[in-house]
């Protein structure tokens, strides 16, 4: 799959997950988004190239060549595709957007994994904290199913599929972060978000954390991009907010 495109656009249904992504923001009224493109990042820029095309109803006059909307179900999206260098870690590819992104908060995620994250009660949250940055914490699923014994006998009592929390809470990924994160980031190719700036700003008390205790899926292997397409299809994906 990532061979040919990058990991954003790998579809899920007949949509790139970064679709699904962005219409979560979308359904809490963040509208305004910058891509930080990278590998194949072309095929990013391709997608929204044609997105509106794609989506609405036109008449093209080809004698007076002119091209007219008839009519459109897009939404109301502004997006920046920024170029960050094909082998930029996470933390480069921030500092690269501060012009863009200016003396404002701004809202933070990867393109490769999708959520029923409540964004609203995660800004809410952050702004009660009153610190820098707000991360949405999870509990995934582990990763076998497990049994439960009697203690005394050693008969299997049930199977528990896959049980939540078994590797406890993790980094889920979705970020609110005020303007001053930035200043914790260099401009440097290998500054990894994650390591030194998100720890120093955890030593500095200046993370908070928004547990989410809802639905989390990251897509790391083709299986999980397959369990996501079967629950898309069978309209059970429980990632659909919209």
């Amino acid at each position: 799959e990532t061979g040919v495109r990058p990991k954003p656009m790998v579809e899920i249904g007949e949509m790139p997950i970064l679709w699904h992504i962005m219409k979560n923001y979308s359904q809490h009224g963040f509208n305004e988004f910058i891509i930080l493109c990278g590998y194949k990042g072309n095929h990013i820029k391709n997608f929204f190239s044609d997105y509106f095309l794609n989506a609405s109803s036109m008449t093209f006059d080809l004698k007076n060549n002119t091209m007219e909307v008839v009519s459109s179900d897009v939404e109301p999206w502004k997006v920046t595709c920024l170029d960050t260098g094909p082998g930029t870690m996470t933390g480069g590819r921030i500092k690269r957007a501060e012009k863009l992104i200016g003396n404002e908060p701004f809202l933070l995620t990867y393109g490769d994994g999708v959520s029923d994250v409540d964004i609203t009660a995660s800004v809410k949250s952050h702004k009660e904290s009153g610190r820098l940055c707000t991360m949405t914490a999870v509990q995934p699923g582990g990763r076998f199913g497990v049994l439960q014994f009697n203690e005394q006998t050693d008969e299997l009592i049930n199977f528990i599929e896959k049980p939540k929390g078994e590797a406890g809470w993790i980094n889920g990924g979705f970020f609110v972060c005020q303007p001053e994160v930035l200043s914790y980031l260099d401009e440097g190719d290998s500054t990894i978000f994650e390591r030194k700036p998100l720890e120093t700003l955890a030593r500095d008390n200046n993370v908070n954390c928004y547990k989410h205790k809802g639905y989390w899926q990251c897509m790391d292997t083709l299986a999980d991009k397959k369990r996501l397409v079967e629950l898309w299809n069978s309209r059970e994906a429980k990632w659909k907010t919209w």
